[in-house]
């Protein structure tokens, strides 16, 4: 115990660990270090630094709200309010699905075929599209990335798209070239765009209606509009890929995150969208993830 009387950042970084460790969370240091950090409101680079320094009362009233809320369940994520999406760090909370390290991949084989599209064409700019876009995760990414795409980022959801609202404000410079639209799928697109993407993008909600297979973690928390989608989960799949064709400049290509274990099914339904050079990319587990098909 320190001589001060006050509570010092490492007693509650242990404190953290070993609350977060009987509640069964196996990063639980990991997880305390980033409750810390953020309770301090330092970053990574400093925080051992702050170790040794009596903690603020509105630092412990934060250390204590950010740890019940992480016991009972609520997603990491959540908790800290945001959370790291390649290059950008984004806002998050229960309207909108957790940026995960799959989707990282999508949004990596859409910046490859936007590569692809700037060294065929001669056209200064591209057009993309991140439909059912969330927090802005994908979309955001592809315009921070490149200097020479412009980005409609679409949701159904308006609270959704409050978030990507937030993180667009915060992403500088290239927020110019980012619009956001409210609608379905491609009901969000302009008409007189039809033809003229790219690119077209979604992590779409790919687990059936009625599915127990989440973990309560995710079921109980996310958003059931960006999770769930029909009788069989692939749905929203489809509406994508069918309209694909219609949408996509001749040679643009269209990019879907998979469920586990769908890949061959997803390969048909974009066959069957009359889509051609069709591919699947792996996750870091190994787990066909991610399609790209394109017009031809």
């Amino acid at each position: 115990m320190n001589t001060g009387g006050l509570v010092l950042w490492r007693e509650l970084l242990d404190e953290a660990t070993e609350r977060l460790a009987e509640a069964g969370l196996d990063s639980a240091d990991i997880e305390a270090r980033r409750i810390v950090v953020a309770a301090a409101g330092c970053d990574d680079t400093a925080w051992h630094r702050e170790l040794d320094r009596p903690a603020t009362r509105r630092g412990v009233a934060s250390f204590d709200s950010m740890l019940a809320r992480r016991i009972a369940g609520e997603p990491l994520q959540y908790v800290l309010g945001s959370w790291g999406f390649r290059a950008l760090d984004l806002f998050v909370d229960p309207r909108v699905l957790i940026p995960r390290p799959e989707t990282e991949i999508v949004a990596g084989c859409a910046l490859d075929e936007l590569q692809r599209r700037a060294e065929a064409l001669s056209a200064s700019m591209l057009l993309a599209a991140d439909l059912g876009c969330g927090s802005g995760a994908i979309g955001l990414s592809l315009a921070a990335e490149r200097v020479d795409v412009e980005v409609i980022c679409t949701d159904v959801s308006a609270d959704a798209l409050a978030v990507a609202s937030a993180n667009l404000a915060g992403l500088g410079r290239p927020a110019a070239r980012v619009r956001l639209a409210e609608g379905s799928w491609y009901e969000a697109l302009p008409v007189e765009l039809r033809g003229r993407f790219d690119v077209v993008v979604s992590n779409p909600p790919y687990v059936a209606a009625g599915s127990d297979s989440l973990p309560a973690e995710i079921a109980d928390h996310e958003p059931p509009v960006a999770l769930y989608s029909g009788e069989t989960g692939q749905e929203a799949t489809g509406e994508i890929l069918s309209g694909s064709a219609t949408w996509l400049a001749p040679g643009g290509a269209v990019i879907l995150e998979m469920a586990d274990g769908t890949s061959a099914r997803v390969q048909e339904l974009a066959h069957s969208s009359g889509l051609v050079d069709i591919s699947v990319h792996r996750d870091l587990a190994g787990t066909e993830r991610v399609l790209v098909a394109r017009r031809g």
